[in-house]
């Protein structure tokens, strides 16, 4: 038997496309954080040593956090490689100013305290504010859109067409229902970066964090239930027509894909996934009660559980489909038809699993280090080697 043939390619689809969801969701998790803090900044923060004392809650972390994008992008690229191109190739201009935000952010992290020019550093301080709000705006818009469908189209050849010019391909992704999306990303951001806050800082920067969080969560929360009536009634989804092999030739063009009914028809075909949204939206609701209250560990806790049952939903009600096609379903990328061959996947898992626990070790090793509240105390006394 060849070695690859130990897990039969379906069951790596299905693999790779939990590992997928597992490497974004942990983007969210961790990142996430980071970047809710970020879009907090101006508005906790009064003061230079205020700024300084919410800039150092991320400053020992938000690089390690990245690795998490990188591989999400690496993931994609390496076991879904049409997704990786349409949505590329579809999101150019949207993917370039996601970039240029991250970019921003630690030249931000890096030159922001090395002037005393209250100018200079108001500057920086509202770059580390895009650098937080625009990723997460712009990633929840493109969920909204991948929800309604990209218009692109496959080419007897496998080429991806994605209609449209650099600029309509841009300004297209602003309608009504992916900013909604947007912003139930940007305020699901905004509380965990509270919560985060909640548990590092002290004083009047936990005060207003946990006003503002509350905020965020309602939004977040009241965000997800009207997308969720939306996506019901309003915007239609895909199916198979034909009957499709799971582990057939990676090419979409074979499969019969239809475009109408509802996304949420596949809560009557698979009841379980409703335990995703349950979860979302209680976390939400528990971690608002927490901001409340006061509490700090649980808080975050329950600010990841909504993130992780946000995320999922989107990924357990479009399941199989990974990026549907508006104009052409045929062309719709889904798990079965999608992915790399047998023995990539399959390396690519072994490579998985022997680094995944060395990153989880490393990064669980960073957090127990610099466990702990981030003073005032630590910023007069540590102004020099601080951010």
């Amino acid at each position: 038997m060849i070695l690859h043939e130990l897990i039969s390619f379906d069951i790596l689809r299905l693999i790779w496309w939990v590992l997928l969801g597992v490497l974004l969701i942990g983007f969210a998790l961790t990142d996430g954080f980071d970047m809710g803090v970020g879009a907090l900044l101006p508005f906790v923060a009064k003061s230079d040593t205020e700024r300084r004392m919410v800039i150092n809650t991320v400053g020992p972390v938000w690089e390690g956090n990245q690795v998490w994008f990188i591989l999400g992008g690496g993931a994609i690229f390496a076991a879904w490689p049409p997704l990786y191109a349409v949505s590329f190739s579809g999101f150019y201009l949207a993917m370039w100013v996601v970039l240029a935000a991250l970019i921003v952010r630690p030249v931000a992290f890096k030159y922001r305290s090395k002037r005393e020019s209250a100018s200079w550093r108001s500057a920086w301080d509202w770059a580390l504010f895009a650098g937080g709000f625009v990723p997460a705006l712009i990633f929840g818009v493109a969920v909204g859109n991948v929800l309604q469908g990209v218009p692109f189209h496959l080419t007897p050849d496998l080429h991806s067409i994605y209609e449209g010019g650099v600029a309509g391909k841009f300004f297209g992704l602003l309608n009504p229902f992916a900013l909604l999306t947007g912003i139930v990303s940007v305020g699901m951001l905004v509380m965990h970066g509270s919560a985060w806050l909640s548990l590092k800082s002290e004083g009047v920067i936990v005060e207003r964090a946990r006003t503002y969080g509350a905020y965020g969560a309602t939004v977040a929360g009241l965000g997800f239930v009207i997308a969720g009536v939306w996506l019901a009634f309003g915007i239609d989804g895909y199916s198979f027509v034909n009957a499709v092999d799971p582990a057939g030739p990676s090419n979409p063009l074979l499969s019969e894909v239809s475009k109408g009914g509802s996304w949420l028809n596949a809560y009557n075909d698979r009841p379980w996934i409703m335990v995703a949204p349950i979860m979302g939206l209680t976390g939400v609701l528990l971690t608002i009660r927490g901001l409340r209250a006061g509490h700090e560990v649980s808080t975050l806790l329950t600010s990841k559980m909504a993130i992780l049952g946000m995320i999922s939903s989107v990924g357990l009600t479009m399941f199989p489909f990974i990026l549907p096609s508006s104009s052409d379903p045929k062309s719709s990328l889904t798990v079965w038809d999608a992915s790399s061959s047998h023995m990539t996947l399959f390396i690519m898992l072994v490579v998985t699993l022997i680094f995944m626990p060395l990153i989880l070790a490393y990064t669980a090793w960073v957090y127990k280090v610099l466990w702990g509240k981030v003073t005032e105390k630590d910023v007069i006394e540590h102004g020099d080697s601080l951010y």
